[in-house]
């Protein structure tokens, strides 16, 4: 054969999931990594094995028909290997009696329409869109006869809500929501027990388990590798798919065009974010932040994050009423830089040191210090509502006003004025993280996007995700511009120049 006819993996993902010797390989990662032609390739190391065969699941009879899917990609790849079609049923038979079908599981009970049938390869093409019960139905039909051992292979997306994620978890950083590392194409071994999963590094230690079951009579004789199922899972990336970025680049752009959090499922390959109703503000009303019309009160403020521990930015918020004026940055600074600043804009603008609040976490308390602001402190005990005079059930100061900033968000009585943006001395909207540059704009509304309702604590306690989690959704940045953002809502619980403001 030419050598470019050649048919191979492309190196990265698609090599590692054809090199497993795995039972059950699941390949699993960002769109367009790649997955579906892996799959479709696997079928092909066996097509001149008589008595081989196989199927390929789609959750719908359509999906496999989809322009782009898993037929128009097997009609790249299985005439070249002498695959004849049999469009009407989905199948493609090969020279020497292999065939594979593509078949449908829309509904639960259609897994019984494959009672009794044997499967030496079975495939599943985004297995998150099927059911635990499904998928472990399915794994009983995949016998052989042929010579070739059994075994099952499946792509998919991340969905943190689904029974994959809970299946692969051991690969999965449980705070981070990405795939460690260390750990792709590592094999696990698993048996179930009434019903449970059991897992194991090896298949001694599945045995030392669970000796209840393989000490039975029936199995005694039998050797425990033909027992137990070996289970793998390999991430795979966009990037990894040379000839997908060479023949159609614009697709990156168009992941790239999702919001961050379909961005961090579908390009990033986490497993951890989701779109839940969880969100804290609004969407619709976060952009409207931009554009809003808000009545001017003579009331000025400034809030202040920091640079919590001097490795974040410092931002400085100027504030007439509920409009944010004026957005200060400092990439680079100490204390006495970020006193400097605020000065500067109190002489401007005419604001008491007593209207100024600064994050006191970290360097910001030296601020604090230095200015005789007043000082914020997150994890400080929530306020009384100003109204009834009862404190408010919060669990700390930060998640109440993230809360209150939420709802005058919400109600489109906020406004920002991206005009006058200034950055390390220069007016200027964007803003170079790592190696992407960022509107200020864009960064803020990323930053409220991360904050997430979580369930109430035992004492009823409104939360948010902690700030890890906000910062594992905005790809390892501090929701700076957010937090400073938040604080305004201090203004609003605490009367300024009462003795209480100074005490939290």
């Amino acid at each position: 054969m030419d050598e470019a006819n050649i048919i191979r993996p492309q190196e990265g993902f698609q090599e590692a999931f054809l090199s497993s010797s795995a039972d059950i390989v699941i390949g699993g990662g960002s769109a367009g990594s790649g997955k579906t032609f892996a799959l479709l390739l696997e079928f092909v190391r066996n097509i001149n094995v008589s008595g081989f065969g196989g199927v390929i699941f789609r959750r719908t009879t359509p999906q496999i028909r989809n322009e782009g899917g898993l037929w128009d990609t097997s009609e790249e790849l299985y005439p070249l290997v002498g695959g004849i079609p049999k469009d009407s049923i989905n199948t493609w038979v090969f020279p020497k009696g292999p065939k594979i079908k593509f078949n449908h599981l829309e509904y639960e009970n259609d897994k019984l329409n494959h009672q009794g049938a044997q499967y030496p390869f079975i495939g599943f093409d985004e297995l998150t869109h099927f059911s635990r019960s499904q998928f472990f139905y399915l794994v009983s039909r995949n016998r052989s006869v042929c010579g070739v051992r059994p075994y099952v292979r499946a792509t998919c997306n991340p969905d943190p809500d689904s029974w994959v994620a809970d299946f692969i978890s051991w690969w999965i950083d449980q705070e981070t929501g990405f795939p460690i590392r260390e750990r792709s194409g590592v094999v696990r071994y698993f048996t179930r027990d009434a019903g449970n999963i059991v897992w194991g590094s090896s298949y001694e230690e599945v045995v030392e388990k669970c000796p209840h079951i393989f000490n039975q009579e029936q199995f005694k004789k039998l050797d425990k590798r033909d027992l137990i199922k070996s289970v793998t899972f390999i991430p795979g990336s966009v990037y990894e798919n040379k000839k997908l970025m060479q023949k159609d680049p614009a697709y990156l752009g168009n992941l790239l065009s999702l919001d961050e959090a379909e961005q961090m499922r579908l390009l990033k390959g986490n497993w951890k974010i989701r779109q839940d109703g969880s969100a804290l503000f609004n969407y619709v009303r976060i952009n409207d932040l931009f554009t809003n019309f808000v009545k001017d009160l003579d009331f000025k403020c400034i809030t202040c994050d920091a640079a919590r521990f001097g490795q974040d930015f410092a931002i400085i918020y100027t504030w007439t009423g509920w409009k944010l004026v004026r957005i200060q940055i400092l990439t680079r600074s100490k204390t006495t830089d970020i006193t400097k600043a605020i000065e500067k804009e109190r002489e401007r603008m005419g604001i008491p040191v007593s209207q100024v609040l600064v994050d006191q976490d970290g360097v910001g308390g030296g601020v604090v210090d230095e200015g005789g602001y007043v000082g914020f402190t997150n994890g400080g005990a929530p306020l009384p509502d100003p109204k009834t005079g009862i404190k408010e059930n919060y669990p700390n100061l930060k998640t109440q006003c993230y809360y209150r900033m939420s709802e005058k968000v919400n109600a489109a009585q906020v406004a920002v004025d991206l005009s006058d943006i200034v950055i390390d001395g220069e007016q200027r909207n964007e803003i170079k993280i790592g190696s992407n540059i960022f509107t200020i704009r864009k960064l803020i509304t990323n930053d409220l996007r991360a904050v997430k309702k979580k369930k109430q604590d035992s004492d009823g306690k409104l939360q948010i995700n902690s700030k890890e989690e906000m910062k594992n959704t905005l790809g390892g940045r501090s929701p700076d511009l957010g937090d400073t953002l938040m604080m305004r809502s201090y203004f609003d619980l605490e009367e300024v120049g009462s003795p209480e403001a100074f005490i939290i």
